[in-house]
């Protein structure tokens, strides 16, 4: 629940690292065909691709044991592997992965494709401050986060902002990793540690990340020109696991992979759970540009499937590519009918500081014909004043710098508006559910808020989609938190 600034709203710069992607729908090999099918990027490029084409893709297969032995007998330099899902990424060349698609136990080839984050620059509307103020866990401690870690994969974090200082003067971010995946270093796991002083939103020459883990997570304040900030579970812990501002899908889900393999105990099995609780909730500010079809054995899907399974909510942003509901334009894994896995759109209070707004126009809608499409709910994400350094690149398009609460703290928070904002307070909401009932799962979280959405009327009338009301611009509806902890508590 970031401050909103009172300014008037201007023009917000894209994001300058937004490539298109095309409808990640499988070439499923013929009847009788022995070749393994290719996701339809991979299928696309290997079309055309001269055989020295130097490439990366995802192996698939039967188990992990089977896709090591196909990548090493293609010839392929292996990146990393993802354990629980049976996928191997690897480098070489469009030969190789033709090559690969021929040997027994692949089951899917899924290639390496560019994705952006969805920002082009809270409010009290998501009520999550109100239950903070109102409402408490079952320990008796305030309903803010406490006890839950809140991972984000994004472009980095600054943990030395204010935006992460607990109440003992020590950063909240209790783990901080930075992806090195793709890489000529074949012996490596994609992300290395970095110590929790360093800022790898400066190494990445990025900025989204620490806007968007202020959002989720950010320690409240009134800012000397009156405007109020903070996240919506500023008693969280953060896991930051950076992948650059230039993303790839491999580095992507070598971070939701990691989140897997460490949710229980992020920062080892000896830290206690009091000092690095585990994750619970992980936000996915990114995704490609335009939409794209749902691809059930992409290895994101694979991977956050079990995430939910074990416990672990997946919240994505929607994207911001608009729409009338012609076409379907949300962003491909949010849509994954998998409970426990979250779509956001973006929420617009028009200024007015209430409830009754519209649906952002750069919030990107599902199919109108196609509610498998539609985003599942919406949150603030017009105008959202949160973390941001003046010198990173997305802080520098937001042209709404605010001081921060200390001296020298000049510039230190911006407006940015973008679904990526809209996740976030999601996220934080989600901490807040599982403090307020550590023992939901998934899927109790999602139907508490979405069964509890105020339905504001702007936009796409609403229609009942099995147990919901809901649409093709704004799902649900607006984010309640104070009925949201109620339903689930």
């Amino acid at each position: 629940m970031t401050g909103r600034s009172s300014r008037a709203s201007l023009p917000l710069a894209a994001l300058t690292a937004a490539f298109a992607l095309l409808p990640a729908v499988p070439a499923a090999a013929a009847p009788g065909d022995p070749l393994a099918p290719l996701s339809a990027t991979l299928a696309s490029t290997l079309r055309t691709a001269p055989d020295d084409l130097p490439m990366t893709a995802l192996v698939h297969g039967e188990d992990l044991a089977a896709a090591h032995d196909a990548v090493r007998t293609a010839g392929l330099a292996e990146i990393t592997s993802f354990r629980r899902i049976g996928v191997v990424a690897a480098a070489g060349t469009a030969e190789q992965l033709r090559a690969v698609r021929e040997l027994p136990g692949v089951t899917y080839v899924e290639g390496d494709v560019p994705i952006r984050f969805f920002a082009d620059s809270g409010t009290t509307a998501t009520r999550s401050r109100e239950a903070q103020q109102t409402l408490t866990g079952p320990d008796g401690t305030a309903l803010d986060g406490t006890g839950v870690s809140v991972a984000v994969i994004d472009s980095g974090i600054d943990p030395t902002h204010p935006a992460f200082t607990g109440p003992d003067g020590a950063t909240r971010v209790v783990r901080s990793l930075k992806g090195v995946c793709p890489t000529e270093d074949t012996d490596t796991s994609c992300l290395v540690d970095v110590p929790t002083s360093v800022d790898t939103d400066l190494l990445a020459l990025g900025g989204h990340g620490t806007h968007v883990n202020g959002i989720a997570a950010g320690t409240p304040y009134t800012l000397p020109d009156g405007t109020v900030v903070g996240g919506s579970a500023p008693g969280a812990k953060l896991v930051s696991l950076s992948v650059g501002a230039a993303l790839l899908i491999v580095g992507a889900d070598a971070a939701l992979n990691w989140v897997l393999e460490n949710h229980a105990a992020p920062c080892g099995p000896d830290v206690p759970a009091s000092t690095c609780p585990p994750i619970r909730v992980v936000n996915n500010s990114w995704g490609p540009s335009g939409g794209g079809a749902f691809d059930p054995d992409s290895a994101t899907v694979l991977l956050q499937r079990q995430l939910a399974a074990e416990g672990v909510v997946t919240v994505w942003a929607n994207g911001n590519d608009g729409g009338d509901g012609s076409a379907n334009l949300s962003n491909p894994p949010g849509t994954d009918p998998t409970p426990g896995i979250l779509s956001v759109a973006s929420f617009d209070d028009l200024g007015t500081g209430t409830r009754d707004g519209g649906v952002s126009e750069f919030s990107s809608r599902g199919a109108a014909a196609d509610s498998s499409t539609w985003p599942d709910i919406s949150a603030p994400g017009e105008n959202i004043v949160s973390a941001c350094r003046p010198y990173l690149p997305i802080c520098s398009t937001g042209l709404q710098p605010i001081d921060g609460p200390g001296a020298t703290d000049v510039g230190t928070y911006n407006v940015i508006s973008g679904t990526s904002m809209a996740a976030p307070q999601i996220t934080g909401i989600v901490a807040q559910l599982f403090q307020a009932n550590p023992s939901a799962t998934p899927a109790d979280v999602e139907h508490a808020l979405k069964s509890t959405a105020y339905r504001f009327t702007d936009g796409a009338s609403y229609e009942q989609v099995g147990v919901y009301l809901t649409s093709y611009d704004k799902g649900t509806g607006l984010v309640d938190t104070v009925a949201a902890a109620g339903a689930v508590g």
